[in-house]
């Protein structure tokens, strides 16, 4: 329902102040792209002949119901899962069906609905882990590391507090600070905003921020629609495995096919 109501009533002026800065995309070669990717499990199909290019320095929402095949299309480009048809190429190199290990070591880095920390390390620790094995760094360069990301992600005083003991808010932060550890050119953020208060959406923003300018480019999927519609330049909704709209937030919240699949 929230959907359906800022659907119908977003206005020109609905992207508002305290977002994302958007920032001036130059064409060139996509530095991912996604040509009529298709992945079934069993006799379900999850995405369907389903296309999309990302440029170096943008920022992309993914939207649709529950279901409709986000976070699998997600999975597909961080090795989760093989496409069964189609390509996933990241700066030109054909990555489909590689492992997890090997998609991140080239630039990719990904967060979880639900974060997998190490519960018995402490939140400065799991960074730390992220920055020596996604990047190779010593120990003492990872940890300094780790320092300066839980600062940019607004955890510096959880950095001692045992990943187990953190609240769930807090783990989300600090799956993003994970992900951000391994230094990724490519940020695939899966509803890391979920359960935010309105008083604290932005400061989400203001990371967010902090995040682009470190030069990352990034993919979110999110069910926060002030936090969608202010942190990215473009929008592309997908329904049942298949995209149904891409554009502008402001042009895909118009559009009637995207009103439809959240009012059923």
């Amino acid at each position: 329902m929230e959907a359906a109501s800022c659907c119908r009533s977003l206005g020109d002026g609905g992207i508002g102040g305290r977002g994302v800065a958007r920032k001036a995309i130059s064409l060139g070669k996509p530095i991912l792209s996604i040509t009529r990717v298709t992945k079934r499990f069993g006799g379900l199909v999850a995405l369907s002949d389903l296309s999309l290019d990302v440029y170096e320095g943008e920022a992309v929402g993914l939207m649709g119901p529950n279901g409709a095949g986000k976070t699998t299309l997600i999975s597909v480009v961080s090795g989760q899962y093989k496409p069964d048809r189609g390509r996933v190429a990241f700066e030109g190199r054909d990555i489909g069906g590689l492992p997890p290990h090997k998609v991140r070591r080239l630039g990719i880095a990904r967060t979880y609905q639900i974060p997998q920390p190490f519960g018995h390390l402490t939140a400065l620790q799991n960074t730390a882990v992220a920055a020596m094995y996604g990047r190779g760094l010593g120990k003492a360069v990872a940890m300094a590391e780790a320092e300066r990301i839980l600062d940019i992600v607004d955890l510096p005083g959880k950095r001692d507090v045992p990943a187990g003991n953190l609240e769930a808010l807090t783990l989300k932060r600090l799956e993003l600070a994970r992900a951000l550890a391994s230094n990724p050119r490519l940020l695939l953020i899966d509803e890391v905003a979920a359960g935010l208060t309105e008083p604290e959406i932005p400061r989400f923003l203001d990371i967010l921020k902090q995040v682009r300018s470190m030069g990352v480019t990034y993919i979110m999927i999110e069910h926060v629609l002030k936090v969608m519609l202010e942190a990215v330049e473009r929008v592309m909704v997908i329904d049942g495995g298949s995209k149904i709209a891409e554009g502008t937030p402001h042009e895909v919240m118009q559009d009637e096919k995207v009103i439809r699949a959240y009012l059923g």
